[in-house]
């Protein structure tokens, strides 16, 4: 009897519209910041710029099973950092709860939705961040663990990204 769960060469392999499902350790400056492992595995569609540039551009062609380490620069990361990205924010933007201290990475609601930002000072109706992405101007590296490629479903390539744990849930 024939597998039907068996997945041809072409189908494992990371390109367009493949649904990817991996594992990663990040550091910089040889000091690991980041460990999904302790979590559901992340889960993106190959070719719809929901991943850093120059992770999606490693990943590409490579296969379930397959281990690699890439290192990203700025560019092709979090970009480089700008200056001037200081701004004052009323409180009531922010999205992240409990106490705020200076230094903490935060959630702030803007009209292209949540972004994060680094907490300088924290005033009584307002805040003044950094709206640089706290990784802008870093040298990122990722050692990552390719756990599973698949085709996107007809639902996924209408949304334009995975669905699932570890992907966008509806």
């Amino acid at each position: 009897m024939a597998d039907t769960d068996t997945k041809t060469s072409d189908e494992m392999t990371i390109g367009k519209n493949r649904v990817v499902s991996f594992h990663y350790r990040l550091s910089e400056g040889g000091e690991q910041i980041e460990d999904s492992t302790s979590e559901s595995p992340v889960l993106y569609m190959q070719g719809h710029n929901s991943m850093l540039t120059g992770l999606e551009e490693a990943l590409e062609g490579r296969k379930a099973g397959e281990s690699l380490t890439v290192t990203v620069p700025p560019e092709k990361g979090y970009g480089e950092r700008r200056e001037g990205a200081q701004q004052r924010v009323p409180k009531k933007h922010i999205v992240t709860k409990g106490k705020l201290k200076p230094g903490m990475v935060i959630q702030i609601n803007t009209k292209e939705g949540a972004q994060e930002a680094v907490l300088l000072k924290v005033g009584l109706k307002n805040v003044d961040v950094d709206s640089n992405h706290p990784l802008a101007g870093k040298v990122l590296e990722f050692s990552v663990d390719i756990l599973d490629v698949r085709a996107a479903t007809d639902d996924e390539l209408s949304h334009g990204h995975a669905h699932g744990p570890g992907g966008h849930e509806h």
